[in-house]
């Protein structure tokens, strides 16, 4: 699989970065089973945090063996300093390691809540004294919503972040506006020499009243001959990286269009965008 450099970390990060959600609630032998294949992928990079259900203690057993195996990201929705603090010491028990390579302000979809997490008190001052000591070595923001690459535009004025985690698909990408922003964040980031991970690359649609087939909490495109055209799209932007879906069934698929990545040309990006308005965003 295709490694990408996750900016100034230096960490080259396979393109496919196993998103945890997919643990929200599984047996320790399932989970297992899960863990075996990404690592037979050669998958090189987690993303876990506390909300995600089970995630955190379902991969906490496999840390103390496979550690220096894989760059380890987590998160919290705290935001304040002592929260913050309190609930990375807790992941870090769960997690049997003494230290993440990445700490990251999860979910944050408002300027509401960025003002929270950077005004005095807020969150980013237990990520900033944690990185002096030790317990993580780089500082990242995540989140989602259609606001999400504008307001992560102001984070990235307000404080050096070294990641950025942020949505981005072709039915998205539909929407003029959001565009607008997701090209500059990534203009920015790559300017700036910050990593970005793309959340939420194979969304067809909110669920509505339709029945629930996956885990994810949005609809994702289910098959592989809709999977690898949605990777391919995301992949072809200059970004490190995609999450992979929190659905187990839909995870062995997401890996392999990863590996199957073919680079999309500007004409190919901008079909894909127009045949995405045939679809509901996620994001209004």
């Amino acid at each position: 699989m295709e490694t990408r450099r996750f900016g100034r970390t230096d960490h080259r990060s396979t393109v496919a970065v196993f998103g945890t959600a997919a643990f929200w609630e599984i047996s320790q032998e399932d989970a297992d089973k899960v863990m075996e294949s990404v690592i037979a992928a050669g998958i090189n990079h987690i993303d876990v945090a506390p909300s995600y259900g089970q995630a955190e203690i379902r991969i906490g057993p496999w840390m103390p063996r496979e550690r220096e195996r894989f760059f380890l990201g987590c998160k919290t929705m705290e935001r304040t300093k002592e929260g913050a603090w309190n609930e990375m010491q807790a992941s870090l028990q769960r997690l049997q390691t003494e230290s993440f390579d990445l700490y990251q302000c999860h979910a944050v979809t408002t300027l509401e809540e960025l003002d929270a997490i950077t005004m005095k008190g807020g969150a980013l001052e237990a990520f900033v004294e944690a990185r002096r000591a030790g317990l993580t070595k780089f500082i990242g923001i995540t989140g989602h919503g259609a606001d999400a690459p504008k307001i992560y535009l102001e984070a990235l004025r307000r404080f050096d972040f070294d990641s950025v985690m942020f949505p981005l698909n072709f039915v998205q990408m539909a929407n003029p506006e959001f565009r607008k922003h997701a090209e500059e964040l990534i203009a920015v980031c790559k300017a700036k020499d910050v990593g970005t991970l793309i959340i939420k690359s194979i969304t067809k649609a909110p669920w509505g009243e339709r029945q629930h087939t996956a885990t994810t909490w949005y609809e994702p495109f289910d098959r592989s001959a809709e999977i690898q055209p949605a990777v391919n799209f995301v992949l072809s932007h200059d970004v490190t990286g995609l999450c992979t879906a929190g659905d187990t069934r839909v995870l062995p698929l997401v890996i392999r269009a990863c590996e199957n990545f073919s680079r999309l040309s500007q004409a190919d990006m901008e079909e894909m965008i127009k045949s995405g308005k045939q679809f509901e965003p996620l994001f209004t």
